[in-house]
């Protein structure tokens, strides 16, 4: 379409909130966005490309079109722009990877006999789903797990009570064979009440008709049955303890964290209910280069939930999504009820969603150990061919600094062997001889350390190339120490952030990737684990910084009694909520002092 044409249209845009859809040469959807003004939101688009990430340059080099729908409200916009991500499934919008086929559980409620199966269509039946879940395998899991507590049927044979004997599953205790005639309709829906009571997170109550049962049995002298029904309320009483969230209030929540590496997020969602992990499940999101994490947890909030059969009260996020009123509004619109979103900075609750943020990483690395070993190879084999090297580089260390204006500042060493993390061989360093934020400087003194101990253990193996996180700069400090340590032959490279710039020695200008590239999308996950390791070590050493400087402004609390506080309490919080009685039991403390801290805190 000619310039002056979309100058015209854009003129003509209303002010008002809507979706919008950019199109390419061939009418193909390129992107699905929504906007609280039609008119600003699609224009800046239309604006230099100097302000847009990469992502957003490429999308626009292609865009000869556009279309869009206005709407009577933001939270209509929401829903449409949903709707339209889900028909389209454009190729710049992040997607949660094969959405529209999740699996969910269905209990067919018509049934005289309820079944218990999974199913991937949603209709309007009388049955009960719970789901989705992200793949067969973690629904077949809980099926499993179900089974083993249960005992309703799984075959799909009619039911009339005639059989002249029941199948195995009845002898190993799996089924109450209906079949035979062996249990009422009555006594069969008892169980399956128990299931759907168990999968929302309602074991107390699981465990209470349980036991009942089992002393009206035993009252009766049914033994054979007490005895079933008690080993059932064992096998539920276990599970229902492993469940249990240390120190968890009750009520429903679900708890939402994420990890990436280029182009893919892996998020990982906790679900608990009455205080207890009843499930948890991964997803795994694409077209994520370039975005911020605030907008990776907005789509997939909205994408996710879209599709939920059920939304809890609270849901604590590791990151904060954009527009948070509108979303939860849409949220509570669904519930029928107050949805609160929350991201916890402290306590008991952000301690949960860093568990969680835990497991999306490993997942996340787990996911990556698992590809192909041809793809591995071919990232391996181009790195070694676009960085001129004079091998295949089997082991790589990358580097990283992390400090806030110099405070607290430490490197961090992340190793991959055939393009895999070695977590063995990765080292920290506490910055020691660099006052001020001067990370040229804190590079050379980790570089430095690290290549002085070339004859020592590990640290002996030199890598067959050194990845350093920055830019030019930062690539001129490296060489500098490298030098200075006798390692120059050593390759070495550096990738900075913005443009995934890839800068080498003996090269002015730098080496740009393509993003699809497999040995840029293997630097990055170098660059982001070192990162990452740096930064946890970071915030690590800043926590207890931040709470020796608490406890040195007490009377009588020296270095010794401090270090003792931290082994046994670990953090301000625990000591906080810990009694003086707790307190004064530490050697060295007395009872006095410990009322005296818990005074101050």
């Amino acid at each position: 379409m000619k310039v002056q044409v979309i100058e015209e249209r854009l003129k003509a845009l209303p002010a008002k909130p809507g979706v919008y859809l950019m199109r390419d040469s061939r009418g193909e959807v390129l992107y699905v966005g929504k906007a609280v003004s039609l008119h600003n939101r699609v224009r800046s688009y239309f604006g230099s490309p100097s302000n847009m990430v990469p992502k957003t340059q490429n999308m626009m080099a292609q865009v000869s079109d556009f279309d869009f729908y206005v709407t009577d409200s933001e939270q209509e916009a929401l829903i449409l722009e949903n709707n339209l991500i889900k028909k389209y499934h454009p190729h710049y919008n992040i997607m949660l990877k094969d959405d529209k086929s999740y699996p969910y559980l269905k209990i067919d409620l018509t049934d005289p006999w309820p079944r218990v199966y999974m199913t991937r269509r949603l209709e309007k039946d009388g049955s009960r789903y719970l789901g989705p879940f992200a793949s067969a395998h973690s629904l077949k899991s809980t099926l499993n797990l179900i089974r083993r507590l249960f005992p309703f049927r799984s075959c799909k044979k009619p039911i009339d009570g005639t059989d002249s004997r029941a199948c195995i599953e009845y002898d190993i205790h799996r089924c109450l064979a209906p079949c035979t005639g062996k249990v009422s309709q009555q006594e069969y829906r008892q169980v399956i009440k128990q299931v759907i009571l168990f999968l929302e997170g309602r074991q107390e109550e699981v465990v209470r008709r349980l036991r009942r049962s089992m002393e009206q049995a035993s009252e009766k002298m049914e033994f054979e049955k007490a005895a079933l029904l008690r080993d059932q309320l064992q096998a539920v009483e276990q599970v229902t303890q492993s469940q249990k969230v240390a120190g968890m209030s009750k009520g429903d929540q679900d708890v939402v964290a994420l990890a990436r590496a280029g182009d893919r997020a892996y998020v990982q969602v906790f679900f608990i209910r009455n205080g207890k992990l009843i499930g948890r499940d991964n997803f795994t999101l694409e077209g994520t280069q370039d975005e911020e994490p605030e907008q990776i947890m907005t789509s997939f909030i909205q994408q996710f939930y879209a599709s939920a059969l059920s939304v809890p009260r609270l849901i604590l996020l590791e990151h904060p999504v954009l527009d948070t009123q509108l979303v939860t509004d849409w949220l509570a619109s669904l519930r029928g009820k107050p949805v609160e979103l929350r991201v916890p900075q402290r306590g008991k609750k952000r301690a949960l969603v860093e568990m969680v943020a835990e497991n999306a990483r490993q997942g996340l690395e787990q996911l990556q150990i698992k590809e192909s070993p041809e793809k591995l190879s071919a990232a391996l084999t181009e790195l070694q061919e676009v960085l001129h090297l004079p091998r295949l580089p089997q082991r790589i260390e990358c580097y990283d600094i992390s400090n806030i204006q110099g405070t607290s500042a430490v490197g961090s060493m992340v190793v991959f062997e055939k393009g895999r993390p070695k977590t063995a061989h990765y080292r920290r360093f506490r910055i020691k001889t660099v006052c001020g934020a001067d990370d040229y400087a804190m590079l050379k003194e980790v570089l430095r350390r690290r290549f002085k101990r070339v004859t020592e253990g590990t640290w002996a193996v030199l890598p067959d190339l050194v990845l350093i996180d920055g830019g030019r700069g930062q690539l001129n400090a490296a060489l500098e120490a490298m030098g200075e340590t006798g390692t120059s032959s050593v390759p070495v490279a550096s990738l900075a952030k913005e443009q995934e710039d890839v800068f080498l020695p003996d090269s002015p200008l730098p080496i740009q990737l393509p993003r699809s590239s497999p040995a840029l999308q293997l630097l990055q996950r170098l660059r982001d684990e070192a990162h990452r390791f740096a930064i946890s070590y970071h915030q690590r050493l800043r926590r207890k910084r931040s709470l020796g400087s608490v406890l040195d402004e007490v009377r009588g609390i020296g270095p010794r009694r401090k270090r003792a506080l931290l082994r046994k309490f670990g953090s301000l919080v625990a000591i906080k909520e810990a009694s003086a009685e707790e307190l004064a039991a530490l050697p060295g403390m007395s009872q006095r002092l410990a009322e005296r801290i818990k005074s101050y805190l």
